[in-house]
């Protein structure tokens, strides 16, 4: 028997948390399949969803099942924020030693959990799920996200043949290190080596939605893209922007002044009209000293901004609307759920 107070104040051994947004379908069949395995092989855990705005009951059937067991939080957000900024609010909110994340929409099986914990038991930082059999579309996912997944091991330093399955593990520390910006949390392996984690990839198995459809297309390969970049910047030069802009500035800067330089040199030299002849060197060589001020003067301004924001408080990326969570309920007997 668990004692309400005790089940309530210590601290779980797993967090596991799934971001939701229009998942009713698949409410149930996840946890009464996460309470299967959570159950048999850990001895406490937390299981908290986060609904991200969803349209349909999702977030109804989420309180149900909260009203029914002290071991799962609900976390609603106030408008769809994404689905990294729904797993940002969730790992705030986790307490657990290891902290699972996984998506809501059963292309997770939960049956991979322990597979994913054990690394982290062994000494693993982070154990990042790897899809090594993909049942997707192979012209519109599976292609683009080989040769994402190859920019990204080759950017990022990290040698890993999926960054963007959701289903990984972390030790509490780690995650709780990590600050989430825009859709960064496919990246978030490459940002925890920059804090020196130990990382390890571990095969999932990878099925197809039973409920519901796919909220991402092609389009998304563009928003990888973008992210991408960021994060080449963030692990090469966050810390020293003065690096990236000064470089190009102080070339363009040497480049415009070298075309000035010879153009008064045959000026004094040889007189004549250098500026009717030479124009468009002339024009070159300007522009070149204006962008190469401009970069260094951005170098320096980006120096002032990373120090600000390296010893300031992080702000949220979200905003909650309500946590649903009963400590007084009791576990079930076994893990069911009312379908209605």
């Amino acid at each position: 028997m668990f004692d309400d107070a005790e089940l309530h104040d210590r601290t779980p051994e797993i967090s596991v948390v799934i971001p939701m947004h229009n998942e009713e379908g698949s409410v149930g069949k996840l946890y009464e399949r996460l309470c299967a395995v959570l159950e048999a092989n850990y001895p406490s855990f937390e299981i908290i969803f986060v609904d991200d705005a969803s349209c349909d009951r999702t977030y109804q059937r989420l309180t149900d099942i909260a009203a029914g067991d002290a071991r799962v939080t609900v976390i609603k957000l106030k408008r769809n924020f994404g689905q990294t900024p729904a797993l940002a609010a969730g790992f705030d909110y986790a307490r657990g030693d290891i902290i699972v994340s996984m998506d809501g929409d059963l292309q997770h099986d939960p049956a991979d959990l322990p597979a994913l914990i054990a690394p982290i038991h062994a000494g693993y930082d982070l154990a990042s799920g790897w899809r090594h059999k993909r049942v997707d579309n192979l012209v519109l996912r599976r292609i683009p996200s080989r040769i994402a997944n190859w920019l990204m091991a080759k950017l990022s330093g990290v040698n890993l043949h999926d960054f963007g399955t959701t289903f990984k593990a972390y030790r509490r520390d780690t995650i709780k290190r990590i600050r989430l910006y825009g859709e960064l949390h496919r990246f978030i392996p490459a940002l925890a080596s920059w804090n020196g984690a130990r990382i390890i990839e571990v095969p999932i198995r990878n099925v197809q939605r039973e409920e519901g459809r796919s909220h991402y297309g092609i389009s998304r390969t563009f928003h990888v893209l973008f992210d991408l970049l960021t994060v080449r910047f963030l692990l090469k030069y966050v810390t020293r922007p003065l690096h990236f802009f000064g470089m190009p500035g102080l070339l363009a800067l040497f480049i415009g002044l070298s075309i000035w330089c010879v153009l008064g040199t045959k000026k004094l030299v040889f007189g004549g009209d250098v500026f009717t002849v030479h124009a468009p060197w002339m024009m070159m060589g300007t522009l070149l000293i204006l962008a190469g001020i401009q970069l260094f003067s951005t170098g320096l301004v980006a120096e002032l901004l990373a120090r600000t924001y390296f010893e300031s408080q992080g702000q949220p990326i979200y905003t909650i609307e309500k946590v649903v969570h009963y400590p007084s309920a009791r576990p079930p007997t076994s893990a069911t759920v009312l379908r209605n």
